[in-house]
């Protein structure tokens, strides 16, 4: 997958994978990856800079834990991430069900 695919849904992709449970930042990482099949193999420095911004929104909270002697910052999804994640779903099915409508093979024309 190109990566200026992603461009602009990177970070309602975070909030969904967060929606499931609350993980820590390379387990976000490996979520993505496993829930797209292995499409989406993101680099750390894509995907912390978005969990940083996410939480500067509001969207997520972290806290720091030790887990096997190593720090782990887990990142949960908030009350007004929830809402935002809730946002960007109805967003989405409304823009694939305009690319679809144009991309089928014989779709609608003027």
């Amino acid at each position: 997958m190109r990566p200026d695919t992603l461009r602009g849904h990177l970070d309602a992709l975070i909030l969904a994978v967060l929606e499931r449970q609350p993980l820590h930042g390379y387990a976000v990482i490996e979520a993505l990856q496993a829930n797209s099949g292995g499409a989406l193999d993101l680099p750390t420095g894509t995907v912390y800079p978005a969990l940083r911004r996410l939480e500067r929104a509001g969207y997520v909270q972290s806290e720091w834990s030790t887990v096997g002697g190593r720090k782990r910052r887990t990142y949960e999804l908030t009350g007004t991430g929830r809402k935002m994640l809730a946002s960007e779903r109805s967003e989405w099915l409304s823009f694939a069900a305009v690319i679809e409508g144009v991309l089928r093979p014989g779709g609608a024309t003027a």
